[in-house]
């Protein structure tokens, strides 16, 4: 793997251990009695009760059926996105959330071992791919076309952090390629 791909690896891992211990909310299906999971304490929960957990926890009780998280499903959420991607023009990027990519490659990763077990069907997980790709193939293209003529000022609010990385590389690329083509390395 090269410099570029180690970096961009680096900080998916990374990124995804701050996005297992961030807060996300939940209710609570099931009554519990407190719980400790190595250094951390879950205090007792009531049914119907909305507490805050960090999320490999509330992934955790989701997966049992005791809790379930509180947001948006992934399938709406990058409908949208790609629905958003698909009406803006070649040059326009449409506003992702930081932790989107890192959700996608959970979810995926999710469904795909469901398919083993019988939660979901090989078709979901298919599906769920083919959207996923075509709205990187998208955001790639996009960034690749801007990477020429925006700087990271004009974009760093719609763009991931993974993106950001990949828009700093590229531009740096392209500037080496045109020099070079210049004779001005």
């Amino acid at each position: 793997m090269d410099t570029a791909g180690k970096v961009i690896t680096e900080l998916f891992e990374r990124r995804e251990r701050e996005f297992l211990l961030s807060p996300v909310r939940v209710v609570v299906k099931s009554s519990m009695e407190q719980l400790e999971v190595g250094d951390m304490t879950i205090e007792k929960m009531k049914e119907g009760e909305t507490v805050e957990l960090p999320r490999w926890a509330a992934e955790e009780l989701a997966e049992l059926s005791v809790a379930e998280i509180q947001e948006e499903a992934f399938e709406v959420e990058i409908f949208k996105a790609l629905t958003r991607e698909k009406m803006l023009g070649a040059q326009q990027l449409a506003a992702l959330q930081p932790n989107f990519y890192l959700k996608m490659r959970r979810r995926l990763s999710a469904v795909k071992s469901g398919t083993e077990t019988g939660k979901y069907r090989r078709d979901d997980y298919e599906r769920l791919k083919a959207t996923s790709y075509d709205l990187i193939g998208r955001r790639l293209s996009k960034l690749l076309s801007v990477s020429s003529s925006a700087s990271l000022q004009t974009i760093g609010d719609k763009i991931t952090p993974e993106e950001k990385a990949f828009f700093t590389t590229s531009r740096s690329q392209a500037e080496e390629w045109k020099s070079s083509l210049l004779g001005e390395s």
